[in-house]
């Protein structure tokens, strides 16, 4: 059966033109091999600036790309787009939208090579905007074709002006001047040898009989684009990955989770760096509060806003805030886009890294020890979770939601020696590798380094693990295709007990990355076999 099964039709700068295509198309309906017919969706507010422009203008390009967004948003499956100043910047709609465009220079450039094999000198009637773009140059390649255009006849432009002059064919006259223009336009193209005649602009067709081209063939764009239209003949464009953040939770933390990305994204110019939508709401209500029963369900305003970033073209969810993580299980079986598990992320990460370590430091909120993830997380890759003794849990949430805390802002002091404080203990516990759980305290590792509580006559190496730059890392590598030595996690180690600490980036085994990448792919998958089989 046919993938698409509706139609919407942009008619851009060729208003008049596009109802001879459309008449067109039905009657290609008909022939044998052709697909069966599509539902047509027409614009509601067709382009009423000028038609001929020295260039598609910004205005113009918002009006084409608004009325895409408009049947992208109503569910239509392609994109018909008889207009040819459109396609001056048919790559730009693509880059930006969803839906396939059924190009009419595609169209026109495969009946050329088709039907006239042996042809390469190529004349073309088109404005003085779409000769001035170069478009056909850019479908008939100077390597094997040799693009023509009519010369100015005493300054006047013939093709422009029998169009869109005053008494042009868009304007509904069919006879005398625009005739008369068109055919001294196709003359000086005979002269110059052209070997057939193709018509950029939509328009010519409805005066195509009135030309007198012998001995050259005279295409029936409109004709040709309409068989290819029914023969559905179009291809998805292609996208680029699209990473969603669901921010807010909190906001310093999103800010650094972004950084993260970018930092860890192997660039060299803007357009390399990979597209990101953020869903920022800081009043999702308080995670750790809901996990010990003393503030709102947090479920929904997630749940909400992960919708947000999948109906805005996100390819899976990033959610910077570990805590929230203990309402994923209730989340991901409504969404059709993965979330990436930030918690079981880090279990590999250390998995891979820490072969031969079993007891894994957890510095998190209480909420989210009370949970459990961290502990089930751990507990699938091997590990035992050690958390803080009390009065050490106690002096860390006051440096994350203390009035001096990260979450008020605070950057040093008082929140920063609790911290040590609460690393102090599980070294004295025994623990070599610390995860630092929640969002916020690798803002505050910049500034704090281990006291000596624990420490081996020789000093002792304590290895901090960022859950946030594991799960950056992570979804650049899913971005890029997994390709790439890009699973690495930024820890801080202190060399020395008391020493300032250092940032380091340690390379590990890409066996977590695949991993995961598998799960994001096969999830995507299943997503994309599901909303496919409704068109198939």
């Amino acid at each position: 059966m046919n993938r698409y099964r509706s139609l919407g039709v942009v008619t851009g700068a060729a208003q008049l033109a596009s109802a001879d295509v459309l008449c067109r198309m039905s009657a290609a309906w008909r022939r044998p091999g052709a697909m069966k017919p599509f539902d047509l969706v027409l614009e509601e507010r067709s382009w009423q600036g000028p038609a001929s422009q020295s260039a598609a203008n910004a205005t113009f390009k918002i009006h084409v790309f608004d009325t895409l967004r408009a049947f992208e948003k109503r569910g239509v499956d392609a994109i018909v787009l008889p207009c040819f100043l459109s396609h001056t910047f048919i790559d730009e709609l693509s880059a930006n939208i969803a839906l396939p465009v059924a190009n009419i220079m595609s169209a026109l450039s495969a009946h050329v090579r088709q039907a006239f094999p042996s042809v390469r000198r190529i004349g073309v009637l088109t404005s003085d905007a779409i000769r001035d773009n170069g478009l056909f140059e850019r479908y008939f390649e100077a390597a094997r074709f040799d693009v023509l255009h009519p010369l100015n006849e005493a300054g006047v432009d013939c093709v422009t002006s029998a169009v869109y002059g005053d008494a042009g064919i868009r304007s509904g006259h069919f006879y005398g001047r625009p005739i008369e223009l068109l055919r001294a336009a196709c003359a000086d193209l005979v002269a110059q040898g052209a070997e057939i005649i193709v018509p950029g602009l939509a328009e010519i067709a409805l005066v195509a009989r009135a030309l007198d081209t012998r001995p050259v063939p005279l295409v029936d764009a409109n004709l040709v684009y309409a068989r290819y239209v029914a023969a559905a003949q179009f291809t998805q464009p292609e996208r680029r990955f699209k990473v969603g953040v669901l921010g807010g939770v909190g906001p310093a933390a999103t800010v650094d989770f972004m950084s993260k990305l970018v930092r860890n994204t192997p660039a060299t110019r803007d357009q390399d760096h990979i597209k990101i939508m953020v869903e920022q709401n800081p009043q999702i209500p308080d995670r750790t509060d809901a996990l010990l029963g003393r503030g709102t369900d947090p479920t929904l305003a997630l749940y909400a806003a992960c919708k947000t970033l999948e109906e805005g073209g996100a390819d899976l969810i990033a959610i910077p805030c570990n805590t929230a993580h203990a309402f994923v299980e209730q989340i991901q079986p409504s969404l059709t886009i993965p979330i990436v598990n930030m918690l079981t992320c880090t279990a590999d990460y250390l998995r891979d890294a820490f072969p031969d370590v079993r007891e894994i430091g957890v510095l998190a909120t209480t909420g989210t020890l009370a949970s459990g993830v961290y502990e089930s997380a751990l507990e699938a890759s091997g590990f035992v979770q050690i958390a803080p003794r009390a009065p050490a849990q106690t002096r860390l949430m006051n440096a994350i939601y203390g009035p001096n805390g990260a979450k008020a802002g605070s950057r040093s002091g008082e929140c920063c020696e609790d911290l040590a404080a609460a690393i102090d203990d599980l070294v004295a516990q025994g623990v070599q590798v610390i995860v630092l759980g929640c969002t916020e305290l690798p803002l505050l590792m910049r500034d704090t380094a281990p006291s000596g509580a624990g420490a081996g006559a020789g000093g002792q190496t304590v290895r901090f693990v960022d859950p946030t730059d594991v799960l950056a890392r992570r979804c650049v590598a899913y971005a890029l295709g997994a390709s790439g030595a890009l699973e690495s996690a930024v820890e801080v180690i202190a060399p020395e007990v008391g020493a300032p600490a250092a940032l380091t980036s340690e390379s590990t085994a890409p066996q977590a990355a695949a991993r995961d990448a598998k799960r994001v792919r096969g999830a995507r998958t299943r997503v994309r076999t599901r909303v496919e089989g409704v068109f198939s």
